[in-house]
């Protein structure tokens, strides 16, 4: 069993609760999922199986989109509803001054990680620190954000948003920042993660449906091959003649490429497949070589 399973994490899972069920339905102990989603929250969380395990490093840097409920005029010890409450103020409801500050995040932006977050300093978890009554300095990370759109204005005090952002970005720390910038403050509210990759919530199952499929006979239908979520490598077949160095997990000589025609430039990631069409795996080009990068043999 080698793939991936788009899996809807509902409210109240961790995701470890999710490998550990999944785990337990499909009889099988080579899981691992590709990105915390916290257990106040919702949505898509791939999980990957057998081999397609080696993809979570991978899959981990894929752009993520959300929604999320932004309450203003109040702030949180977790910047969630699940904290204790810091400070309110009252709240500016004006749709003019909330677009102009939710719009000007677009792009890059300078975000301090919560110390309710799972990063490790001095070999400590944030929470941990946190939960001892705590607080640490923490260094401000580069996080880009693509896109926020406004869904909806919520008065007296919310907005629904939808941001799609890079890897590492923290939705309710964005949510604080914005109600910061107007000047009352903001904990989010709710949130569900929509997509990671070319993983949707549209596509994504929970865990009593697994069960179902599983017990149907149907989970073939709806692992996913690891090399489908590579979508963004050109693919590259190689002849017979070079059948050993793939299995062997050599350098390959662009001399065994199948179709020579295609033009590879040093540094570009390919997807390498046999000469039966077998997904050997994604290979680094250089000079007159492809290097393994990482084989899914």
């Amino acid at each position: 069993m080698n793939g991936i399973i788009s899996i809807y994490k509902e409210k109240g899972y961790t995701s470890h609760d999710v490998v550990a069920a999944a785990r337990k339905i499909l009889n099988y102990k080579k899981i691992g999922h590709t990105g915390t989603l916290d257990p106040e929250a919702e949505g898509v969380l791939p999980i990957c199986i057998g081999k397609a395990t080696k993809a979570v490093e991978f899959l981990m840097d894929f752009d993520k989109t959300y929604k999320a409920i932004v309450e203003f005029g109040t702030t949180t010890t977790t910047q969630d509803y699940t904290g204790e409450i810091i400070s309110q103020k009252k709240v500016d409801f004006n749709e003019d001054k909330i677009k102009e500050a939710v719009f000007s995040f677009v792009g890059e932006y300078e975000q301090v990680p919560p110390m309710y977050s799972a990063i490790k300093i001095n070999g400590k978890r944030l929470y941990q620190i946190a939960r001892e009554g705590k607080t640490v300095e923490r260094k401000a990370r580069k996080v880009y954000i693509h896109n926020i759109d406004i869904l909806a204005f919520l008065p007296p005090n919310q907005i629904e948003i939808e941001v799609s952002c890079s890897k590492g970005t923290y939705i309710r720390t964005l949510c604080e920042d914005i109600g910061n910038k107007l000047g009352f403050g903001a904990y989010m509210k709710d949130l569900i993660r929509t997509k990671v990759g070319i993983f949707e919530l549209e596509n994504s199952i929970k865990l009593e449906e697994l069960k179902n499929q599983l017990n149907l006979g149907n989970i073939d239908n709806i692992i996913i091959k690891i090399d489908k979520v590579f979508y963004n490598y050109n693919s590259i077949k190689i002849k017979y003649s070079g059948e050993n160095l793939l299995k062997n997990g050599n350098k390959i000589n662009l001399s065994y490429i199948d179709d020579p025609i295609k033009v590879l430039k040093a540094g570009n990631i390919v997807k390498v497949y046999s000469y039966k069409n077998e997904f050997i795996g994604l290979y680094k080009v250089e000079d007159n070589y492809l290097k393994p990068l990482k084989l899914f043999l």
